[in-house]
């Protein structure tokens, strides 16, 4: 009998009880914008800022909008502005570019390796030949790259680093948690990331100025003493008069939800790993398939798995996905030529120019990702290996 997955691909857990209540009372409060709070009252939007900050060991912090909106006002607080270029992966999602662009900023794209992180040879080039200060690293689908080696490029050069851990909070690289070794790291909050409000962003800096410029560009006014996790008054003092203001806060009902699931982040980081270890043991050893594997120095969150199909044409990859769904298994393709869902490669962002990425098409080629929510249990996930095992097992139509 042929086995069918019936789970849900896109079905996160339910919002913790405890998250709820506060929810409610944030409700009941009818406070929730972020500095309508009573005299002497730290709003939840402060206080997660606090809690996060503490958590991957960081001066300072801000809850905003969306993790786009991070990554933007992070490229705007380091002073990127239009005609800047920016250096940034070739492998990343529609969003990194988007920041970049946004800003009338020039998106400097570099190659990716078969591992999917960023290939340092090519950064130097790339570095050197246009000229740019800022690198916008996107830990896409939660691999890292060498951390210690490319700070150590990006330093030589006077290149800052804003690291997007959009599908990293919770990892490290050796002892460092991720978005830390950047001058700021930026995070997301959407549903299907690590922590979910829906919608939401945080980043962190240890800088002073660009994190004061980053509260003034989220919508501070001169509110930005009812911050709990911001630099001391004399530095916005510095930079409070030509520092606009582009509205993207965090409310108090979003931050109540995220600030208890802050509590339980490591054990639903390894709640996803143990879910991407069984996937990923029943798919090791597979004829065509082939693993992405993991230097040894990342601690990684396994929330999707990526995996290729090796020697397989496009209508070969084209077809093992729909038998995948058909069957239950929702897989998703990076290598498809046309943009799909939330899936897209470089050359489908037609608003700037770059030139052809051979080695990223390669290692996109055959990629397949799937996510893995903790809504599976590991024998919903053993399940889906084998089926994905028996379907790459089937020989490509004639």
């Amino acid at each position: 009998m042929t086995e069918k997955f019936d789970g849900n691909f896109t079905q996160q857990e339910p919002i913790p009880e405890e998250a709820i209540q506060a929810a409610v009372e944030v409700m009941r409060s009818g406070r929730l914008h972020r500095y309508n709070v009573a005299p002497g009252e730290l709003g939840e939007t402060a206080l997660l800022e606090r809690e996060f900050a503490r958590a991957v060991g960081a001066k300072y912090c801000l809850a905003v909008a969306s993790g786009g909106y991070a990554l933007a006002t992070a490229l705007r607080a380091l002073g990127v502005g239009p005609g800047d270029a920016v250096l940034s992966n070739a492998f990343t999602l529609a969003p990194v570019p988007g920041a970049i662009a946004g800003l009338g900023a020039v998106p400097v794209l570099v190659e990716v390796t078969e591992r999917l992180v960023i290939d340092l040879d090519d950064l130097q080039r790339r570095i050197a030949d246009s000229g740019a200060r800022v690198l916008l690293l996107s830990h896409m689908r939660g691999h890292i790259c060498d951390m210690d080696a490319l700070m150590a490029i990006c330093d030589a050069a006077g290149v800052r680093v804003v690291e997007d851990c959009a599908h990293t909070m919770g990892a490290f690289w050796r002892a460092t948690p991720s978005g830390r070794h950047g001058v700021i790291g930026c995070y997301s909050t959407q549903t299907y990331k690590h922590l979910n409000s829906g919608e939401g962003g945080l980043l962190v800096t240890d800088d002073a100025e660009a994190m004061a410029r980053a509260v003034m560009l989220s919508g501070s006014y001169m509110l930005y003493g009812r911050h709990a996790a911001a630099p001391p008054g004399e530095v916005f003092d510095r930079i409070k008069y030509d520092t606009p203001n582009i509205s993207g806060r965090m409310d108090n009902l979003r931050a109540a939800i995220l600030r208890v699931q802050l509590r339980t982040l490591a054990q639903r980081c390894a709640d996803w790993n143990a879910r991407y270890r069984v996937v990923e043991d029943g798919l090791r050893g597979v004829a065509g398939i082939e693993l992405i594997e993991r230097a040894r120095e990342e601690t990684y969150v396994g929330s999707s798995i990526q995996f290729r199909l090796s020697g397989r044409s496009g209508k070969d990859i084209g077809a093992f996905v729909a038998r995948c769904a058909a069957r239950g298994v929702e897989l998703k393709w990076f290598g498809g030529a046309e943009p799909v869902g939330f899936t897209s490669r470089y050359d489908s962002w037609r608003y700037f120019e770059s030139p052809r990425m051979a080695r990223t098409e390669a290692a996109l080629a055959g990629l397949v990702d799937m996510r893995l929510p903790l809504t599976f249990s590991l024998d919903d996930c053993a399940l889906i290996a084998r089926i994905i095992a028996s379907e790459a097992a089937r020989p490509p139509a004639a």
